[in-house]
């Protein structure tokens, strides 16, 4: 059951609190970051070393992941970053990756700084390929025990149910919406179908730009005048599924234009795990579930005070009109044939 303001009492003083019960002393100063599942802080410490005089603090939402799941995901950053791998994993203390204080599940984790990747450019591309599949081939060693799966049943039969169920499609526009949805799960059905039966791993699950730092070269390393390279961050939603979910979020525009991107991509992922082509067939699909899991999100969050205020725009008519329209796009984009790059 999900709780309504579920950050309430998540004050400052309590913020500050946590991190002094596993050691970590805050001077008093703290940025909330950009989150709205979780809340996270960059919190500045009160004797920082002059590299790392900031930390950042993430406070998991109440109910959503059991301790085994987060512990789960917190593995899998170490696993990464034991490899050499760019990832922003927790810091282990008082014995544990994560801790509880006044009611909160918590995890602290070094502070990277960076900017979101320029993915128009084919160099950047290629070599956010590379560290996916550096990612994916750490991923396929072995399977999660506690984290979901992506599939078709929770990311767009329970999401659809849970939006007509709950009355939040206008009445005027309930059979029209649940016309187009069930008409777009069939065409991802079919998708899966052609697709066959490819590999699940883990995954990192919603790799797009925003949860990628590029940072820039160490002295002396690096091609002269190029960007040091992705750092991956919030695994919040790694989960099980084709390795495509990490890679389609990577590519926008035309047709042709993705099909570039893809051939960038592809380029760099190869240099260190093989790419079933038949993955293909799934980015519409993935694209679809998205969509739809997106929107049953928001519904189940609007209780949440710093929803409505970040997404004014939602549960309007036309905002629903919209979604309408956009899943009889994806009715058309999955029947059409997958993208190419050989």
């Amino acid at each position: 059951m999900e709780l309504a303001a579920p950050y309430a009492t998540l004050t400052p003083d309590l913020v500050l609190d946590a991190l002094e019960s596993v050691g970590v002393r805050g001077d008093g100063r703290m940025l909330a970051l950009n989150s709205y599942e979780n809340r996270v802080y960059q919190v500045y410490l009160e004797e920082g070393d002059p590299g790392a005089p900031a930390v950042v603090a993430k406070f998991y939402r109440p109910v959503r992941w059991t301790d085994a799941q987060i512990l789960e995901e917190h593995a899998f950053t170490h696993e990464l970053a034991e490899r050499e791998i760019p990832v922003v994993a927790p810091l282990v203390l008082a014995g544990t990756t994560l801790n509880a204080f006044g009611g909160f599940r918590f995890a602290v984790f070094p502070r990277r700084g960076g900017r979101v990747p320029e993915l128009g450019d084919p160099r950047t591309l290629e070599w956010m390929g590379r560290f996916i599949g550096r990612i994916h081939a750490v991923g396929a060693l072995r399977a999660f025990a506690h984290r979901p799966a992506l599939d078709v049943a929770s990311f767009g039969e329970e999401p659809r149910d849970y939006l007509l169920g709950r009355g939040w499609i206008p009445q005027e526009l309930a059979a029209a919406y649940t016309s187009v949805v069930d008409l777009a799960l069939d065409g991802v059905r079919r998708a899966l179908e052609r697709a066959g039966d490819v590999a699940r791993i883990r995954l990192h699950g919603d790799c797009h730009a925003g949860n990628v730092l590029w940072t820039e070269p160490e002295e002396g390393k690096g091609p002269p005048g190029r960007p040091g390279g992705p750092h991956f961050v919030d695994f919040d939603d790694c989960r099980m599924g084709p390795a495509v979910q990490d890679l389609w979020m990577l590519l926008s525009g035309e047709r042709a234009e993705m099909t570039r991107q893809l051939a960038d991509v592809l380029a760099g992922y190869e240099d260190f795990r093989e790419f079933d082509p038949r993955e293909l067939h799934l980015v519409e699909a993935l694209r679809t579930l998205r969509l739809i899991h997106y929107a049953a999100w928001l519904a189940r969050r609007w209780d949440d005070p710093a929803f409505p205020a970040a997404f004014p725009w939602f549960n309007t008519q036309r905002y629903w009109q919209d979604r309408i329209l956009e899943l009889r796009e994806q009715v058309a984009a999955l029947d059409e044939p997958p993208l190419a790059w050989q």
